[in-house]
C-alpha cells in the first residue's frame, strides 16, 4: 500500500472511530424516554474572546456617528457583525473613531479618516477615505480577503488588513466595539 494510500484510510478510520465514540453514546439512546429534570445546555459563542487588557473611552456625538456609520457599512455589504467588531476595534486604534483629516506635523505620512488609510497606498483619494461609508467599505474588502478572518483573534485580522507598526494594539478595543455593536447593531 502506497504511503498516501495508507495515510487516507487511516484517517477514515480514525474519523470513524471518534465518531462513534462521540456520537456513539448519544445514538445508544436516542430512542429511550428520559424521566427527569431536562438537561442543561451551555452553549458557547463561536466569536474569540478579548485579548489581553481592554481600553475603553467614552464617545461624543461624532464617534457615536461614526460608529453607527461603520455599523451601516458593514451591514449594506453583507457582512455579519463580527465584521463590525473588527472594523470598530480598528477605527477605534487608528483615530478613536473620528474621522480625521491631514493634521500637518502630527500626521502619520498621508493617513486620513476613520482607519488612517492612506491615499498613496492605494486606499483611495482623500475625499473618498474620508467618507466614513468609502473607508469601512474599503477596510470590509480588505477584510474580506483575508482567509478565515472570521474566526481569527481580531487583532490578526485588523493587523492583515491594516499592516501597522502596532499589530497587537487592536486586541484592547475588542470589548468596546463589541458593545458599540451590540448596542447599535439592531437600531
Amino acid at each position: 500500500m502506497n504511503t498516501i494510500m495508507r495515510k487516507s484510510v487511516l484517517s477514515v478510520a480514525g474519523l470513524a472511530f471518534a465518531g462513534g465514540v462521540f456520537a456513539g453514546p448519544i445514538a445508544a439512546h436516542a430512542g429511550t424516554p428520559v424521566e427527569g429534570k431536562p438537561a442543561t445546555v451551555a452553549v458557547q459563542s463561536t466569536a474569540p474572546k478579548p485579548q489581553g487588557e481592554q481600553s475603553r473611552i467614552t464617545l461624543n456625538d461624532e464617534q457615536t456617528a461614526s460608529a453607527k456609520a461603520i455599523i451601516a457599512a458593514t451591514k449594506k455589504a453583507g457582512l455579519p457583525e463580527r465584521a463590525a467588531v473588527i472594523s470598530i476595534a480598528t477605527s477605534l486604534q487608528e483615530s478613536k473613531l473620528e474621522n480625521l483629516g491631514h493634521l500637518g506635523d502630527m500626521n502619520d505620512h498621508d493617513s486620513l479618516g476613520l482607519f488612517q488609510q492612506r491615499p498613496s497606498s492605494g486606499w483611495g483619494s482623500p475625499e473618498q477615505i474620508t467618507d466614513p461609508a468609502y473607508s469601512t467599505t474599503a477596510f470590509l474588502k480588505g477584510l474580506r480577503q483575508v482567509d478565515g478572518w472570521q474566526d481569527m483573534p481580531l487583532t490578526e485580522a485588523a493587523q492583515t488588513v491594516q499592516v501597522s507598526a502596532y499589530p497587537d494594539a487592536y486586541a484592547q478595543w475588542e470589548q468596546q466595539a463589541t458593545d458599540l455593536v451590540g448596542q447599535h447593531w439592531n437600531s
